[in-house]
């Protein structure tokens, strides 16, 4: 039977989960032996200190030189007292001390539940943020934030820091039905209120309150235990992708891979940094240790501390300040103070060598032995350079985590010396759990190694000496074994599928054409791949593997390889279980083009990944919009938000369209996040002219409250009658006809040749054109560099409107209309009535054909002083090319040759996303009854 040992400070209602990377409460089950806590060892100097069961913190009355507010209760700590934590600077009023249920930072290992990795993005300057490991502010040396959810630490704490990142999917280790809150201290809004008290529960001078990073509520670390432990996700439950429905079986990719975020060259440079896991060679010496090391005391001395051979090899070391005639012991509570390791002094010492052996590759005899002396006072003649060794011994305890617990952070402690091995660790263990019925032979133990940037899983074989086991580890690092766990789980049988996209084939080929390709260019083996789907108009396979080792090769090898001047992609797809779906369950699909208009896309990543499951975020600049249509199509209801221009939007409608056949959700309605120059589309539903900086949360909830709309869409059919390049038998070869999709409208003659211009000058430098006032100011530019042009645009073309033939007036540009706004918001068409023709609509199936005079005449309409010349209104329209005349679509331009231009409809009409007038009340009928009704409505209209 399992006994329950609960720390005495955390009295109360018990849920088992623990804060993330920072400190909280927790429920630890203990069995086979006591729970060591972390505390002074005998002959530990631990005078004036405060070390309270429970918490961890080693607190020490220091007096405040300047305004201290409380950490606990977040009030202002008056008068020249205060009680500081030696480990991880956690500051409180003398009063909270006996109420303090934040954990210190060096206990935050024991309380991850599930290791998860975290994706920490590039180093940069963060105001009024709090590290999560040392809790001091991130103004005062680089720092770097999670990709996934809200940990803020330095660069140089990253090392400490643990692998308690939000869980997003399932991947066959300790998975769940069910989810809990997932907490995070710290770093609130200046708004965020508690969600028990009511009262105000952010701070801008310390870390405090804590924060459930899936369903947003907000508590004091006092009113933590009045809730339940069960998530329901919160106002977006019904947008985010339930967590327990994905499932991606990772194994060695990380999450940047699996959550397809682009790992630059600064994202490498700091996942690089500082961090055992990789081979860097820099020191994580941080700017906090070189101020608290560079004193003007001349009693106190400066040391340079490596936690183990690992270390050593990478000249990586921490600075400790120790008096210079002082003990031993006072050394070794401050290097594991440095570590944040809170184990008893008493079990390591400090051990030296020479500055040389510090560069060199390794620091051992060959022998084995550490060419090192053990000294008992430090005085002033002591070597620069000390390693941090765990002392070694006979017996030990290891503490075995069972993986099959659903709840709670659970281990059993078992003793071990020389002679125990793995198997004998694994029968001492099912005995202790009255399962000694049990084979043992199907079970296994994994080394887990909880990496803040890496989740390493290693299974050791059951002879192996579990002792050795250990030791080797605190000697590679006394840190990392304070972040490696033994888990016991059952051996799986069961097969697992890798799912990887492959996107920048030549389109049009079949699946034997598409094999043969990737066996000559990728050595692909036919007995371990198969194709599971095929896009043909999209240039795209999906490869089903079970093999692993041939997935990480295959991915490793798309990166360096091109196929016609193309670079090609891998895209790893997860796979949803729609079966475990919620009733009402409409996930949202998102899409963000980080390049389009302002580029303020990059930030807009960052804020959807921490609101959604990442797993539904998709950057289009990484696999394009195909890869997220494919993850969702088994989905039978979902939503799509595009955050981009006129013609990301375009560029999403057209795949969907092209592969609505092999969804089961075959016409998601579509919302827009304007993030372009001209954004005519989001102004006609309501989203805006432009993206300025809305709370990414309060866009979410206007997409779960709108309306659904029906929007034409228009196939352009251009056949040039011009001669390509290269001959067959002798014969001239036309150039082939294409076809072009149109959702806002068409330019022919002078508004497309603005577009080419700009389209231009933006091609040649583009990080020019981060605002959208800079990219109006070219637009102006550009224009006035045509403003002398003839109007005999005319002569050059001819129009043919439902079969008849309509005489052009002199104009210089002639524009098709699928939308009421056009340049940024202007009415080409005018609001006046007119008996010719009937009033615009986006889903009445025609366009409005209207000319433009010159750039003059368009700086009008612009202006709103005049409206375009109305010529004509249709379903049908053809266009006759006498010469090579600049054409846009929907805002992308080019040169087209003589030829023929054919509109026409589209197929279905397409379902948008209409924000509402204002916020109304959600009606009782789930989003899956309205999205029915929707269906069968359109069906019966059409």
């Amino acid at each position: 039977a399992l006994s329950r040992s609960l720390p005495l400070s955390l009295s109360g209602r018990m849920s088992g989960w623990a804060w993330g990377s920072v400190p909280g409460l927790m429920e630890r089950l203990a069995v086979g032996g006591r729970t060591p806590s972390p505390g002074p060892g005998p002959g530990s100097n631990w005078r004036g200190r405060r070390l309270l069961p429970g918490h961890g913190h080693r607190l020490r009355k220091v007096t405040l030189s300047k305004p201290t507010f409380c950490q606990h209760c977040g009030d202002f700590i008056w008068g020249l007292g205060g009680f500081q934590c030696e480990v991880c600077n956690f500051m409180c009023h003398e009063k909270c001390l006996r109420n303090v249920k934040t954990l210190c930072s060096c206990l935050a290992p024991n309380l991850v539940k599930i290791p998860v990795a975290h994706c920490l993005g590039a180093p940069a300057q963060y105001k009024k943020k709090f590290c999560a490991v040392c809790r001091r502010q991130l103004e005062e040396s680089p720092a770097t934030r999670c990709e996934v959810c809200e940990l803020h630490i330095h660069v140089d704490c990253g090392p400490f820091a643990c692998s308690d990142c939000r869980r997003c999917h399932q991947d066959g280790h300790y998975d769940r039905e069910s989810y809990h809150h997932h907490w995070r201290e710290g770093n609130l809004s200046s708004s965020a209120r508690c969600d028990v008290c009511k009262k105000s529960c952010s701070s801008s001078e310390v870390l405090s309150g804590i924060r459930c990073e899936w369903c947003g509520t907000t508590v004091h670390a006092d009113c933590y235990s009045s809730l339940t432990p069960e998530c329901n996700f919160g106002r977006l439950q019904n947008m985010i992708l339930p967590p327990n429905c994905v499932r991606v079986y990772a194994h060695n990719f990380n999450n940047f891979q699996c959550f397809r975020i682009l790992e630059n060259a600064q994202m490498e440079q700091v996942a690089n940094y500082g961090d055992d896991e990789n081979g860097d060679t820099g020191n994580y010496a941080s700017y906090k240790d070189t101020q608290s090391a560079s004193t003007t005391d001349s009693g106190k001395q400066t040391l340079k501390i490596f936690d183990g051979d690992d270390t050593v090899k990478r000249n990586q070391f921490r600075l400790i300040t120790v008096p210079r005639i002082s003990k031993t012991e006072e050394a070794v509570e401050a290097a594991l103070r440095a570590y944040y390791i809170p184990d008893d002094p008493q079990e390591y010492e400090l051990q030296t060598f020479t500055q040389d052996a510090v560069y060199s590759d390794d620091i051992t005899n060959p022998d084995g032995s550490v060419d090192s002396k053990t000294l008992s006072v430090f005085r002033d003649t002591i070597p620069e350079a000390w390693v941090l060794r765990a002392k070694l011994r006979d017996c030990d305890v290891v503490k075995i985590y069972p993986g099959w617990l659903k709840f709670g952070v659970a281990y059993i402690t078992i003793p071990i010396n020389m002679e125990s091995t793995v198997r004998a660790l694994i029968q001492e263990v099912l005995a202790q759990l009255g399962r000694q019925e049990e084979n043992v032979e199907d079970f296994e133990l994994v080394e887990v190694l909880m990496g803040c940037k890496q989740v390493q899983r290693i299974v050791l074989t059951q002879l192996e000496p579990m002792l050795g086991r250990l030791q080797d580890i605190k000697k590679i690092s006394v840190r990392q074994m304070n972040q490696t766990r033994f888990y016991i789980k059952r051996k799986q049988n069961s097969v697992e599928q890798f799912n990887l996209l492959l996107l920048g084939l030549p389109p049009q080929l079949n699946q034997a054409e598409a094999l043969t390709l990737l066996k000559s260019h990728l050595e692909i083996k036919g007995d371990l791949v198969s194709f599971s789907y095929v896009y043909m108009d999209q240039g795209a396979v999906v490869l089903e593997m079970s093999c692993f080792a041939e997935a990480e090769r295959i991915y490793t090898r798309v990166k360096e390889t091109t196929l016609n001047d193309k670079q090609l992609t891998a895209v790893i797809i997860p796979d949803i279980e729609v079966a475990q779906f919620p009733q009402d369950a409409c996930p949202l699909l998102l899409f963000v083009n980080p390049k389009s208009g302002p580029l303020k896309g990059r930030e807009l990543l960052y804020s959807f990944r921490k609101l959604l499951n990442p797993h539904q975020v998709f950057d289009l600049s990484n696999g394009g919009p195909l890869s997220g249509l494919h993850t969702f199509r088994k989905v039978p209801y979902f939503r799509i938000l595009v955050c981009g221009g006129d013609g990301t939007v375009g560029w999403v409608l057209g795949v969907l369209e092209e592969i609505r056949h092999k969804l089961n959700c075959p016409l998601p309605p579509v919302a827009v996040l304007p993030l372009g120059t001209g954004n005519d589309l989001a102004r006609v539903l309501r989203w805006g002219p432009g993206y300025s900086g809305e709370d990414p949360f309060s866009i979410l909830v206007a997409v779960d409250e709108a309306e659904e709309v029906l929007m034409d869409r228009w196939t352009i059919l251009i056949d040039a009658q011009e001669i390509i390049d290269g001959t067959e038998n002798g014969v001239p070869e036309l150039e082939p006809p294409k076809i072009v999709q149109m959702n806002n409208y068409c330019g022919i003659g002078i508004d497309a040749e603005l577009s080419l211009d700009f389209h231009q000058a933006r091609e040649e430098d583009p990080d020019k054109f981060n605002s959208r006032f800079h990219n109006k100011g070219v637009y102006v530019k550009v224009g006035l560099q045509k403003i002398s042009h003839t109007r005999n645009l005319h002569r050059d073309l001819k129009l043919q409107v439902d079969d008849r033939e309509v005489e052009l007036p002199n104009i210089e540009g002639i524009i098709f209309l699928n939308l009421p706004s056009w340049g940024s918001g202007a009415d080409l068409w005018g609001s006046d009535s007119d008996g010719r023709f009937d009033r615009p609509q986006i889903d009445d199936g025609m366009l409005e054909v209207v000319g433009v005079t010159g750039v003059v005449h368009m700086g009008q309409v612009q202006s709103g002083l005049r409206s375009g010349i109305r010529i004509a209104q249709g379903t049908y329209f053809r266009v006759t090319l006498r010469k090579s005349i600049p054409v846009q679509v929907d805002g992308e331009p080019w040169i087209q040759p003589p030829g023929h231009i054919i509109i026409s409809a589209a197929g279905p009409q397409v379902h948008m996303l209409k924000k509402c007038k204002q916020k109304q009340k959600k009606q009782t009928g789930s989003v899956k009854d309205a999205r029915a009704e929707t269906l069968v409505t359109s069906e019966m209209g059409n």
